[in-house]
């Protein structure tokens, strides 16, 4: 776009803004061909649509800003209902920079027909036009609760026949299997009346409202009239369903009965998505229990999001409640509802279920994606190292050192590559101790260090991104020591730390080092200790072979006429130098022959002699 265009566009597009009203709305900016591509909601339209032009603003929003040609707006009496209309603009027109709900459209839903003599059903399918529906269930278990509840108390027809009572006088139907089997009343045939079955749904379309104490209410006073009537058999049979309906109340009661209608609200988030929670809950039952998810496309605020969420959930379920509990301070325009935001008692305990229901649908979304795509867990896990300790790069490529001895004697070091933070075993090294008397670990590990990286830098070899030696604060100053102040490297050097009891506690980065604020418990840490007894097993296991070669070396190489393969062969055989020592003369000349067998035999045993 060139420049006279530029201004062309700039005046036109502030001319639309000088002439808004300051009023509540929605506004919609459109691109260069006319599709609207960011959905707002403001109090007041004037003022919210010039931010975006007078003030400067973060790369996303300057990104959006860049694309607008054209704005349009609609002005509403109330910023609730701008709310409302943003939320229905945006699932109608999907545009480029909202955040977009992502949620499973397959969950089922409970459906009352609507029909003379309605059927109630599972369904994955809504048809606002052919019933009504209660849910949907992200836990089927409690959908099938509540279903075999209702069929148990009052067995609703499970047929498809287009029942009327026109046609039911007249005979045109017959009673199906379900009849004889008691799970159905047959009012196909006029076995049960219109007016009785009505009342049924009625009862059961308060059950999925959760008002089941009324209910209650009404079965007590029918079964004392019953009994005032000496109608037992028939009082008994209310008495069964009242009791089953109790118990059924028990169950799925978690908190006290006064809180009679309120909606709960909890969140979390992460760079990409929003994860939201919602409960109904009628009468300290939760009848309802729905979590969903947005993907961020701006730098939205979890304020926004979650005033978004309770819009968008209150009303896709219709929700009337005059008091919504959240988790922290919101701008919510409604003035009939009130906002709570409790710190104890049985709001607390939901909003804290709430947020464990959330956290867990985040988890289970973050392995579901993960076990598809391995690679975003790994690049997940080196963001949050990153983000740790503040890394400049990711650290795609981690060393870690570990040094090995039993006093000094056969000393030596090892070098684990991590790549991606999967072990690169072709990258290991092992390192003897050369220029270290006794045993000096500091001196020992600057040694290894001085001797991988000024190799590194004489054949121009890639440095690493991460250096985390095994040990504490001593550790990784004397690394620090040999990178910057003798190679002049600049690597970030971390240090994994173990507690009085050889555990690893903690992790420390910086210089001065810090313990960095790491649970021990979390992925990430766990993450960090397998590499640590990963380098710690591969140093133990060279100092073992050192030990083992030095060891047979000291009695069988000092012999006249013992060389490699005798040692092999003599090995092979008997496993060990302390066998051998204990062969007799006889099994030594069968393997070795006569002669040399016994020159062996004499040579381990001269000091017996």
């Amino acid at each position: 776009m060139t420049k006279e265009e530029q201004e062309k566009l700039d005046a036109y597009l502030k001319g639309i803004i000088r002439n808004m009203p300051e009023k509540p709305g929605s506004y919609q900016y459109l691109d260069e061909t006319g599709t609207i591509i960011y959905i707002g909601k403001a109090k007041n339209l004037k003022r919210r649509v010039s931010s975006y032009f007078n003030k400067e603003q973060n790369k996303k929003t300057a990104m959006l800003v860049s694309k607008i040609r054209d704005i349009k707006y609609i002005v509403v009496e109330t910023e609730t209902d701008a709310l409302l209309l943003e939320n229905n603009l945006i699932k109608k027109y999907k545009p480029k920079y909202n955040i977009l709900l992502k949620d499973d459209k397959t969950y089922p839903s409970i459906c009352i027909s609507k029909e003379e003599f309605p059927r109630i059903f599972k369904t994955r399918r809504i048809d606002l036009k052919g019933g009504q529906y209660f849910g949907p269930y992200s836990h089927e278990g409690t959908m099938y609760a509540l279903l075999e509840l209702i069929n148990k108390l009052y067995q609703p027809r499970p047929c498809r026949l287009p029942l009327k009572e026109e046609d039911i006088k007249k005979g045109k139907f017959k009673v199906c299997l379900n009849y004889h089997m008691h799970k159905c009343k047959g009012p196909c045939i006029g076995e049960q009346s219109k007016e009785e079955y009505t009342k049924h749904i009625n009862d059961s379309r308060e059950i999925l409202k959760g008002n089941i104490s009324q209910i209650l209410k009404e079965m007590r006073s029918e079964m004392e009239q019953l009994g005032k009537d000496l109608n037992f058999e028939e009082a008994q049979q209310i008495k069964n369903k009242y009791e089953m309906l109790v118990s059924f109340q028990a169950k799925s009661e978690i908190v006290n009965a006064s809180n009679t209608n309120i909606d709960v609200f909890n969140i979390e988030t992460d760079d990409k998505h929003a994860y939201i929670n919602y409960l109904h809950v009628v009468q300290g039952s939760i009848i309802q229990a729905f979590t969903f998810e947005y993907t961020k496309k701006m730098e939205e605020s979890q304020e926004e999001l979650l005033v978004m969420g309770i819009v968008e959930m209150r009303n896709r379920f219709k929700s009337t409640s005059k008091e919504i509990v959240i988790p922290f301070e919101i701008e919510y325009p409604d003035p009939d509802v009130t906002l709570t935001i409790p710190q104890k008692g049985d709001k607390k305990k939901l909003l804290d279920l709430s947020h464990l229901n959330v956290k867990q649908y985040k988890f289970d979304r973050l392995k579901q994606v993960e076990s598809s795509h391995p690679e975003q867990k790994t690049l997940r896990l080196m963001t949050e190292i990153k983000d740790a300790l503040h890394l400049p790069t990711l650290p795609v490529q981690i060393e870690l050192f570990d040094n090995s001895n039993i006093s000094g004697t056969d000393a030596v070091a090892g070098c684990v590559v991590f790549r991606k933070l999967k072990p690169s075993k072709s990258e290991y090294r092992k390192y003897n101790i050369k220029t270290v008397v006794g045993p000096d670990d500091y001196a020992s590990m600057q040694e290894v260090v001085r001797r991988r990286y000024s190799r590194n830098i004489e054949e121009n070899l890639p440095m690493p991104d991460l250096i985390i030696t095994d040990g504490g604060i001593g550790q990784m100053n004397c690394v620090r020591e040999v990178i910057e102040d003798e190679l002049h490297l600049s690597i970030p050097i971390a240090g994994l730390a173990k507690n009085d009891k050889h555990r690893t506690n903690e992790l420390l980065y910086g210089f001065p080092a810090q313990t960095i604020g790491m649970k021990t418990t979390s992925e990430l840490f766990r993450l960090l200790t397998r590499m640590q007894d990963e380098v710690h097993r591969y140093a133990i296991t060279f100092h073992r072979q050192k030990r083992s070669k030095h060891q047979t070396a000291s009695e069988l190489d000092s012999i006249k006429g013992v060389g490699e393969s005798t040692k092999r062969l003599l090995l092979k055989e008997f496993k060990s130098v302390k066998r051998i020592k204990n062969a007799d003369l006889t099994q030594l000349q069968n393997l070795l022959g006569k002669k040399k067998g016994e020159n062996l035999y004499h040579a381990l045993h001269q000091d017996k002699q």
